[in-house]
């Protein structure tokens, strides 16, 4: 993988990380034809790299959401416990999901029943009552908005998606759930990108380092300006251009992988 390679990667990753479009779909798919232009590809390299410049994504998040955790254990408290039902299906899954679901065709299925399911679940909500605070959210919802984020343990699905799906499904303003998403984004990234880390660490080589550092920062940058952006995005718009677009790219993937066989 080329510098350019990661940089252009690391922008994808920053954009789509808390956008309900899924980054690791995006990833996937980009990564397959921006490899399909070198003569070697080290895919495993290409895997863990997906994953690792995440890491970028979280210290976003941290940084943004800083003054609102430091002093907040009860909301950390409520993150964490809703982190569990991912760590225990990721836990169980990691090796199985590694080698048989980072797939295109896996990516672009995810990809398309996810954006008919965000446009439907989005018609279908009421913002008016919902839950309007972060410190609103109880430990029961907290727990259930994890169990639809473990359903992202999928390639496609969108852990910002499946978070967001859930949470209007629980009765959350629109804000108030991407806000969690964002905050339940740092543990879920974090073991998985450590993960990653902690199983492949002896097996990069310099240049491979230098090549997710590239990553990293990018990501980094460009995950700050998204979160801002969203959040602008959100008061005056509903998700469904996302569904749609997330529709559109599956298709359009689907037309280019089939003339390519």
């Amino acid at each position: 993988m080329s510098f350019l390679s990661a940089i252009i990667l690391g922008i994808i990753e920053g954009i789509t990380e808390f956008l309900p479009i899924s980054s690791t779909g995006h990833l996937i798919l980009f990564s397959k034809f921006l490899s399909d232009s070198t003569q070697s590809i080290n895919v495993e390299f290409i895997k863990n790299f997906e994953v690792f410049i995440q890491f970028g994504a979280i210290f976003s998040v941290i940084i943004l959401y800083w003054h609102t955790l430091k002093n907040n254990f009860d909301l950390i408290k409520k993150v964490l416990f809703a982190f569990i039902p991912t760590a225990v299906v990721g836990f169980i899954l990691y090796d199985f999901i590694k080698r048989y679901l980072f797939s295109e065709h896996v990516v672009l299925w995810s990809l398309f029943v996810g954006g008919l399911a965000l446009i439907i679940f989005e018609l279908m909500h009421k913002e008016g009552n919902a839950v309007e605070k972060l410190e609103d959210i109880s430990y029961k919802k907290a727990f259930l908005v994890g169990i639809f984020q473990s359903i992202a343990i999928i390639p496609g699905v969108s852990r910002a998606a499946a978070t967001i799906v859930g949470g209007m499904l629980l009765g959350f303003q629109r804000k108030t759930i991407v806000e969690f998403s964002f905050l339940l984004a740092v543990p879920t990234m974090a073991a998985a990108s450590g993960l990653v880390l902690f199983k492949n660490i002896n097996q990069f080589s310099a240049n491979q380092f230098n090549i997710l550092g590239a990553g990293f920062i990018t990501s980094f940058i460009v995950a700050i300006l998204t979160i801002k952006l969203l959040l602008k995005f959100i008061k005056h718009h509903t998700f469904i251009n996302f569904g749609v677009y997330r529709i559109f790219l599956a298709i359009i993937f689907w037309l280019l992988i089939t003339r390519s066989v």
